[in-house]
């Protein structure tokens, strides 16, 4: 794959992920966003924050308050982002069925991404569905950046295998 791809085409109502800055933006949304897993909602808001950086498709984080936080445990595993500071995760339970590093969020983020704190996100690959506007999601490729793929986001995206140092 190359250094720097070309960005695909926009269409109307569209944006490229290439228009994305870095360091992220924060784009607070009134989008119906909501999560399910095991044949129940766990988040419904339209409070939702887009995390908005170059050539990832975006993550929306969700106040807390807009989640059923009784079917979130927390997770030992940490990372660390450059700009947004430490990364706890949650594990989602419902019932029997458990879904191991579904979501994270930042308990003390830097100051740039205050919005963020009481906020969650997660893996749309890692639930059974998520939707915005009531279309269906689709996860980003590679498994470790955790967009959130729309038909309004064009890429290419990163997270894919040779898209490392994009």
């Amino acid at each position: 794959m190359p250094r720097h791809p070309t960005p695909d085409p926009v269409g109307p109502g569209q944006e490229s992920v290439w228009s994305y800055p870095r360091p992220p933006a924060l784009d607070p949304t009134d989008e119906h966003v909501v999560v399910e897993f095991a044949d129940r909602i766990v988040a419904d808001t339209r409070r939702a924050i887009r995390v908005l950086e170059t050539s990832h498709p975006p993550s929306y984080y969700l106040p807390l308050e807009d989640v059923d936080q009784e079917l979130l445990v927390p997770n030992p595993h940490r990372t660390f982002c450059e700009f947004k500071g430490q990364a706890d995760y949650v594990d989602l339970v419902v019932g029997e069925r458990r879904s191991e590093l579904a979501g994270w969020c930042y308990p003390q983020p830097t100051p740039a991404f205050a919005q963020l704190l009481d906020h969650v996100t997660f893996y749309p690959d890692r639930v059974d569905r998520c939707r915005v506007d009531d279309e269906v999601v689709r996860a980003s490729d590679g498994g470790f950046y955790g967009g959130w793929i729309t038909s309004r986001v064009v890429g290419p995206f990163k997270g894919a295998p040779g898209t490392r140092w994009w």
